[in-house]
């Protein structure tokens, strides 16, 4: 079970794992565990912890809010790295990594039940270990992106839809009333809900009102 300590390891430092980048390490072998730690650190990682069962790493996680689990599969208590690392996804939402030396296919099969972000089987190479956490920080911080991006589209597509409804509209002064019975001028109310912006001018028939009413001004003044 342990890991490679291959001599050209060490050459792996130019890889951009995310200078950094929050690591909780959970590993109930203690040896195996430290050597993880001192190779995540000595390429610039940030071990926020080392948990030895799930139950430590639940709640390491809730405390520390890392920016990734590197997680053993085969756990020492009452649950194994698989139910841990379901659990923290659910509570948390942060990326897991399994870390085992059992690479069997059931295993393997109820391991991507989880949702992992990568999966390392000892003996493992720095190499291949600080590019599966780089590939691994990458895939989730893209996926929050494209989560949160999805939400302002949902947002923003409620907000269009708001402006198809019935409108509480001033019938002397033209301002709308919002759900939180506030009102606002016109101008404001459609800006701040699209992408639309404004320029002033008159209508034809505004112009003719306003023409008549200075002539008839202009007349009375005389």
């Amino acid at each position: 079970m342990q890991a490679s300590m291959n001599p050209d390891d060490h050459n792996s430092s130019d890889i951009e794992t995310g200078a950094g980048a929050r690591i909780l390490v959970v590993e109930d072998e203690a040896i195996i565990g430290m050597e993880i730690v001192q190779r995540l650190r000595r390429n610039g990682l940030d071990v926020v912890g080392l948990a030895k069962s799930g139950e430590e790493a639940y709640d390491m996680a809730a405390a520390h809010r890392p920016d990734l689990v590197l997680m053993d599969i085969i756990l020492k208590g009452d649950i194994n790295g698989i139910e841990a690392a379901e659990r923290i996804i659910a509570a948390f939402d942060l990326p897991v990594v399994f870390l085992t030396a059992n690479a069997d296919r059931k295993t393997i099969n109820r391991a991507k039940q989880a949702g992992p972000f990568g999966y390392l089987v000892k003996p493992f190479q720095e190499r291949e270990l600080l590019t599966t956490l780089e590939i691994a920080l990458y895939k989730h911080r893209l996926e929050r992106e494209l989560r949160e991006a999805k939400e302002r589209a949902e947002r923003a597509l409620a907000e269009v839809r708001q402006l198809r409804g019935l409108l509480p509209i001033c019938s002397y002064c033209k301002k709308i009333r919002d759900d939180a019975n506030c009102w606002h001028q016109l101008e404001q109310y459609i800006s701040h809900r699209t992408d639309a912006s404004f320029s002033h001018g008159i209508c034809p028939s505004c112009y003719e009102q306003q023409v008549s009413r200075h002539l008839r001004s202009d007349k009375d003044g005389k």
